[in-house]
């Protein structure tokens, strides 16, 4: 179970950011298309023409990406609603961002946090809620998500965190569709305590938007 949860964090994540890298797809095509046009003309007759290979290659990976990007179904309160369908697998998912994040020691460098729930069909699971914490856990290490007086024991891998109790996770669930914030605590590898509060307005639309979207 955590090698499939990790590995659906993971693809959510690849989706998020070839979606934030097809904005700039001018960018990285510069570099192969200035280097190598100039040295072709020196050497026409012989086989300098291989070298031009690895750009088409790059130019085809990206509509590969696009392909699988997440669409918004629509945006609710804080959260919004996604939905991909990569190699003709259905995937949906509502996306969070803390409003505030703190660390201990102040002023340590993290990558930004998100909070998904997620839906697939195609391996029946429904309503799996993610974190991606910005920075390595400490090995061995939980995390734990509040909702008004309710706590939940999270596990962590890397830089993700799943609920402990999967048995939990439908309770969780309806607690963040009832409740105001949501809040996270966590340790680093380095002994960084960090304290994201994410608000829960809008989450119970966005999740019955891909509920609709993802039967």
């Amino acid at each position: 179970m955590t090698g499939s949860r990790l590995a659906a964090t993971a693809f959510i994540l690849a989706l998020l950011a070839s979606a934030a890298g097809a904005q700039q797809p001018a960018q990285p095509a510069k570099p192969p298309a200035a280097a190598q046009p100039a040295k072709p003309p020196a050497a026409a007759a012989q086989p300098a023409k291989p070298p031009a290979a690895p750009a088409p290659k790059a130019a085809t990976a990206a509509p590969t990406a696009g392909d699988a990007q997440p669409a918004l179904l629509g945006q609710y309160g804080d959260w919004g609603a996604y939905a991909a369908t990569p190699g003709g697998k259905k995937v949906c998912f509502a996306l969070g961002k803390p409003k505030t994040a703190k660390t201990e020691p102040e002023g340590r460098k993290r990558d930004p946090s998100y909070l998904f729930v997620s839906t697939r069909p195609a391996e029946n699971v429904k309503n799996e809620v993610s974190i991606i914490i910005g920075y390595p856990f400490k090995s061995s290490s939980d995390a734990t998500a509040e909702i008004g007086s309710a706590k939940f024991a999270m596990y962590t891998q890397n830089d993700g965190a799943w609920i402990k109790n999967i048995a939990e996770e439908a309770r969780m669930v309806d607690a963040m569709r009832k409740g105001a914030d949501l809040t996270v605590k966590g340790t680093s590898g380095r002994g960084t305590t960090s304290t994201d509060q994410y608000s829960l307005k809008g989450l119970a639309q966005a999740l019955d938007k891909i509920e609709q979207e993802c039967k």
